[in-house]
């Protein structure tokens, strides 16, 4: 029977996953990615698996070449852009993500950051933390204007959430969002065509009192226009669940920028959304290996 690697660190041993996984007569492996991983032991996490399921692995070209026996790689959450997934195909690996599975998760998450940048929650809590008791004005959504960039599963999930705070939801064409919108929250997939789509001149179109939400991909905004954005006051400010590089690097241009608030690419993580992944993944891991994938990506997909 096939062996399983599994890496997405809220699975473990022992639980509903590996009971259901084991329970076929599969063998599984678990070998969590927290933090980078160095190609090299990716490669020798893979020797001998056959399916893989797994969180934000770097599945470059390299590894995948390397990983001989591998057949069928899942992801556990919707974004692939860390599978080379043209490789995959030239090599007959299956690529499979989950659409929609963390949609709730993630939209409700986006309300939130909105709440906190529109209050200064996290500036004011950290100034009490540091002995201060601050008092700063805030603003209420009522009456603001919500542009979301994207139009999948999160959303459309967003829409209603954010019209129930008095919030009009504007989307359309990228130039209309910017200029037009209070919070401009980023719902679409990384690909080649929306690397770093918000750049310096996309910045620049926003209002000055304008707030950048991403709970998408972090290779979407291009860092360091944000960061001088930010910093020269052009526009209010930012929450980014998401980075280009993660953990977050102690020398990134967002550390230190009044108005930045980086999060740790927690939007999906929930206990409804995990056990949903987990379960769900493993079941397309399952089909997947047996030639039948519910949600195969391919090269065209990007």
């Amino acid at each position: 029977m096939p062996t399983l690697l599994i890496t997405t660190d809220y699975l473990v041993p022992g639980d509903e996953v590996d009971t259901y996984l084991t329970g076929l007569g599969h063998t599984t492996r678990h070998d969590p990615m927290r933090g980078r991983r160095d190609p090299a032991q990716l490669v020798a996490a893979l020797d001998g698996v056959d399916g893989a399921l797994i969180a934000n692995e770097p599945m470059t070209a390299e590894v995948l070449a390397e990983a001989r026996s591998l057949r069928a790689v899942v992801r556990t959450g919707v974004g692939y852009d860390s599978v080379d997934v043209a490789a995959a195909a030239r090599l007959g690996i299956t690529v499979s993500n989950l659409p929609g599975i963390n949609a709730n998760a993630v939209a409700e998450y986006t309300i939130a950051l909105i709440l906190a940048q529109a209050r200064n929650l996290v500036p004011m809590a950290a100034g009490v933390a540091a002995g201060g008791w601050p008092r700063r004005d805030g603003f209420e959504l009522r009456g603001r204007t919500l542009g979301i960039i994207g139009r999948g599963a999160v959303a459309q999930r967003v829409r209603p959430l954010a019209e129930a705070f008095g919030l009009t939801v504007l989307t359309g064409p990228l130039d209309e969002v910017l200029r037009e919108s209070d919070f401009v929250s980023i719902h679409t997939a990384l690909t080649d065509r929306t690397r770093h789509l918000i750049d310096a001149a996309a910045l620049a179109r926003m209002k000055p009192t304008a707030h950048l939400i991403n709970t998408a991909r972090g290779g979407i905004v291009d860092e360091a226009a944000l960061a001088d954005a930010v910093r020269s006051g052009r526009i209010a400010g930012a929450a980014l669940d998401v980075v280009e590089t993660e953990p977050l690097p102690a020398a990134s241009v967002l550390r230190g920028v009044d108005g930045i608030t980086v999060y740790s690419h927690m939007a999906g993580q929930t206990a409804e959304a995990r056990r949903d992944a987990g379960l769900r993944g493993a079941e397309e891991l399952v089909a997947a290996l047996a030639g039948h994938p519910a949600h195969p990506i391919t090269g065209e997909d990007r």
